[in-house]
């Protein structure tokens, strides 16, 4: 994660760009903490997990952070985003939370690559996991994110997500906001429809067609690639692809981020700028 032991916050506030269950009309309440445990080469937030942005903080001056945001903003949840890394933090931050009456959904936003182990140990403090399922291809995972093992090691996890809190609860009872429960997120990669594929295919042998599951398009080339085929967008007939495999798998509860026509001049919507005190455009 390339952090010390001082926690290193990004950036808290309201969020519109996740699942329309966290969202809601108000926004996700989100913490984006600085580093990541894995090393994507392409990450859309690569100032803060990468180049590790962001302010130190103490766990109350976090707290105060938070709650002016619930106070002024009316966020439906907490949502901590990459928060493995500074869990013994977060484990001090949600119990203060809770026992100011804040009785909000609190998210885990996490890469997939987590322990069991830790997970087993954040039980108690998380309502909602809201985990990736990036590869189902070992070469690729250690090409793009420097982790081999990626697939094992985030299916293990998965399970033991679900194994806590079951699928998202909204799917099934027709809220219009998630308070408990997994909901899975698998971002398509330009040039790479065979793993989406096959990561899809892997989720749906593993968990069956009730999983809710985020299938995402918005993939940018926020810095040059190696990977040729990284240095564009999802095209139209690679998104069909994929989209249409799930839907002959049979998921029942699919999110979908159908991809935008490309502006030239237009800065992605939900491509955030972490040097800014506002980071998402809209």
């Amino acid at each position: 994660c390339r952090q010390d032991s001082q926690l290193k916050v990004a950036y808290v506030g309201p969020h519109f760009g996740e699942e329309p269950p966290l969202t809601g009309t108000h926004g996700s309440g989100t913490v984006f903490f600085a580093g990541c445990s894995l090393r994507c080469s392409y990450c859309q937030n690569f100032q803060i997990s990468r180049e590790s942005l962001g302010e130190i903080l103490t766990v109350e001056e976090l707290l105060a952070k938070v709650e002016d945001m619930i106070t002024r903003k009316h966020v439906h949840n907490i949502n901590f985003v990459t928060p493995d890394h500074f869990f013994p933090y977060v484990f001090q931050l949600v119990p203060l939370l809770r026992s100011k009456g804040h009785d909000l959904p609190m998210v885990f936003n996490l890469s997939g690559y987590q322990s069991v182990n830790l997970l087993r140990s954040a039980e108690g403090y998380v309502d909602i996991y809201l985990p990736d399922f990036k590869y189902a291809d070992r070469d690729l995972a250690k090409k793009f994110s420097r982790c081999h093992d990626y697939p094992d090691v985030a299916l293990a996890a998965l399970s033991e997500m679900v194994s806590q809190k079951g699928f998202l609860d909204s799917v099934d009872a027709g809220d219009p906001l998630a308070k408990r429960g997994v909901l899975v997120r698998h971002l398509i990669l330009p040039g790479h429809v065979e793993n989406s594929v096959n990561a899809l295919t892997t989720l749906f042998v593993e968990f069956g067609a009730a999983l809710p599951l985020s299938l995402m398009s918005q993939y940018v080339p926020v810095n040059p690639q190696e990977a040729e085929a990284l240095n564009r967008r999802v095209t139209q007939e690679e998104f069909n692809q994929v989209y249409s495999h799930a839907m002959e798998l049979g998921f029942r509860h699919l999110f979908v981020q159908f991809p935008e026509e490309a502006v030239s001049d237009r800065k992605p919507p939900f491509l955030p700028d972490f040097r800014l005190d506002k980071p998402f455009s809209s």
